[in-house]
C-alpha cells in the first residue's frame, strides 16, 4: 500500500489541526494504521494507532485526551485530529500501515508501510 499524508502546517498553541493519510494500491481496510512523529534530533515516536475496523484506538500518553485517530475505509483514509496543540507537538508526522488481523499497534517495528510525512509546527 502507498500512503500519502496531508494537512500539516503552522499553527499557534491551543489550536487544532486535522491530518489525513490516504492509502492506495491495496485493500485499505486490511491494514492497521498508525501515526508517528519525529522532532528534530529525536527518534520517531508513536502517537496513535487504530485497528482495521476502527476499534481499539491507542494513544501515547503525551497526546491522550487531545488527539483523536479515526478512519474512513470507504475513503481509504485515516485521520489524526489534533486539539489543544502545544509547541512540543512540533514534528514531522508520518502515517504507517500494516496488513494484519484486527489489532492496533504502538511499535514502529510492527509497521511495514510508511508515508513521506507532513510537517506540523506549533508556535507559542
Amino acid at each position: 500500500v502507498q500512503l500519502v499524508e496531508s494537512g500539516g502546517g503552522l499553527l499557534q498553541a491551543g489550536g487544532s489541526l486535522r491530518l489525513s493519510c490516504i492509502g492506495s494500491g491495496d485493500t485499505f481496510s486490511a491494514y492497521a494504521m498508525g501515526w508517528f512523529r519525529q522532532a528534530p534530533g529525536k527518534e520517531r515516536e508513536f502517537v496513535a494507532g487504530i485497528s482495521r475496523t476502527g476499534s481499539n484506538p491507542r494513544y501515547a500518553d503525551s497526546v491522550k485526551d487531545r488527539f483523536i485517530i479515526s478512519r474512513d475505509n470507504a475513503k481509504n483514509t485515516v485521520y489524526l485530529e489534533m486539539n489543544i496543540v502545544k509547541p512540543e507537538d512540533t514534528a514531522v508526522y508520518y502515517c504507517a500501515g500494516e496488513r494484519t488481523n484486527n489489532y492496533s499497534y504502538t511499535s514502529l517495528s510492527h509497521y511495514a508501510y510508511w508515508g513521506q510525512g507532513t510537517q506540523v509546527t506549533v508556535s507559542s
